[in-house]
């Protein structure tokens, strides 16, 4: 698997990444496989922004709806996961394509990264009742003092990288130099993305909105009356969102407005992992508002296949 080409096709969230993989994948016999951090979890579908049903019977999909919304999944388990996904694909002559915005699966995949410690089960699940009631404020100034390189990044990982160094006594920055990993594959990466940041911002809105209208609250009060509220699904931009305006403490208008800033501050750090941290030698970029944008991402699937 370290010699093979994958195409890892990804960019921010609402940029497209979905339905040019779609369109890409009906080319040839193709499995589509999620690099989503989101879309893992079981029952989360409107606000993580699920292809349909109808979808994955068009090109079968892989890393959708494979754990509980209680359970913890790791960038290294996905990594894991997805060779195996991979591999299948690649026995019954179908092109793994991955596709997705999170970008520490991606590095996962196809950096080196470190060979995660272990780490026991009860510390763990006995900080994350700790951690969870924190807004992303608190993580980041307690991330500041123990991870000061990673305090930038979003919930997630923040969270990720205080557990770390609670747990092991080291940040993530030390594990990546003691303990590197070579990366499983050989990548080439199609970035898919506005020029245009306020571009980017309308189709955040327009898509917010969309869900809102398809029944994302709902959906919500339907998760709330089961999952609890230190679950890792919660987590999911939005969801804790929607959950506030399901208990009656924000409104309609308050929610979108929240959903979307929240979704552009998302978008905005992966916008930002996408120009600095992927080989450059090997990435094509595409806006997606370029009337050649499918010629261009033709082109780049093609150049795939030549290597």
């Amino acid at each position: 698997m370290a010699d093979a080409e994958l195409r890892i096709l990804c960019g921010p969230t609402a940029a497209g990444k979905s339905a040019l993989a779609l369109s890409l994948a009906e080319r040839e016999p193709t499995t589509i496989i999620s690099a989503d951090s989101r879309q893992i979890y079981r029952r989360f579908d409107i606000g993580t922004a699920k292809p349909t049903i109808a979808e994955r019977r068009r090109v079968p999909h892989r890393g959708i709806d494979i754990v509980d919304p209680t359970q913890r999944y790791s960038a290294a388990s996905w990594a894991e996961d997805a060779t195996r996904w991979i591999a299948e694909a690649t026995q019954v002559r179908r092109v793994p394509l991955v596709v997705g915005g999170t970008g520490f699966y991606l590095r996962a995949l196809a950096m080196p990264l470190f060979e995660e410690p272990p780490l026991d089960a009860d510390r763990r699940a006995a900080l994350a009742r700790v951690l969870t009631p924190m807004t992303t404020p608190e993580l980041r100034r307690w991330c500041e003092q123990l991870d000061p390189a990673r305090a930038h990044l979003g919930r997630t990982q923040l969270l990720r990288a205080i557990e770390i160094a609670v747990l092991t006594g080291r940040p993530i920055s030390e594990w990546h130099r003691a303990r590197p990993r070579n990366p499983t594959v050989r990548a080439r990466w199609l970035v898919v993305s506005p020029r245009s940041a306020a571009t980017l911002a309308h189709r955040i809105e327009d898509r917010a909105a969309a869900m809102v209208r398809a029944g994302w609250e709902e959906e919500v009060r339907e998760l709330a009356q089961t999952i609890p509220d230190d679950a890792p699904a919660w987590n999911a931009t939005g969801y804790r969102t929607v959950r506030e305006r399901v208990r009656g403490t924000l409104t309609r208008d308050a929610m979108l407005a929240r959903i979307v800033v929240e979704t552009r501050q998302y978008a905005k750090r992966q916008r930002t992992w996408f120009r600095h941290q992927l080989p450059a030698d090997r990435v094509t970029r595409i806006d997606p508002e370029d009337e050649r944008a499918m010629d261009m991402a033709m082109h780049w699937w093609t150049e795939e296949r030549t290597q």
